[in-house]
């Protein structure tokens, strides 16, 4: 099991912004892409936003415009910033590795994130 540590997580008022960051331990983070999903209280864990092996962004509907996700391949390293953050983002975050070629998936144990006032 590759250990996925995530940071970045906390308490933030609607309108605020916060950077999740994490770090893959024991991978070469070039052949897997890497991203964000999460789950809120009662919901299933959705996809938030990834990015491919050559950096190609996506993201969910509801965060356009607001998060951008960015990758430090050298460090094995993906990162969420978040502006604009709204109660409805309140949700675990979860950061994912994945290879394409064989399906292979590794996950974080996430960090929390609430918006509220």
């Amino acid at each position: 099991q590759v250990p996925l540590v995530e940071s970045g997580g906390g308490f933030v008022q609607p309108g605020g912004s916060l950077t999740l960051s994490c770090t893959a331990f024991g991978i070469d983070s070039r052949f897997y892409s890497m991203g964000w999903y999460r789950q809120g209280p009662g919901k299933q864990r959705t996809l938030v936003a990834t990015i491919s092996t050559d950096a190609r962004p996506n993201y969910t509907d509801s965060v356009k415009g607001r998060f951008t996700i960015s990758r430090e391949t050298a460090r094995n390293m993906v990162f969420l910033h978040m502006n604009s953050l709204k109660p409805e983002d309140t949700a675990m975050y979860y950061c994912n590795v994945h290879r394409s070629y064989d399906g292979t998936d590794y996950w974080g144990q996430g960090t929390q994130v609430t918006v509220s006032s």
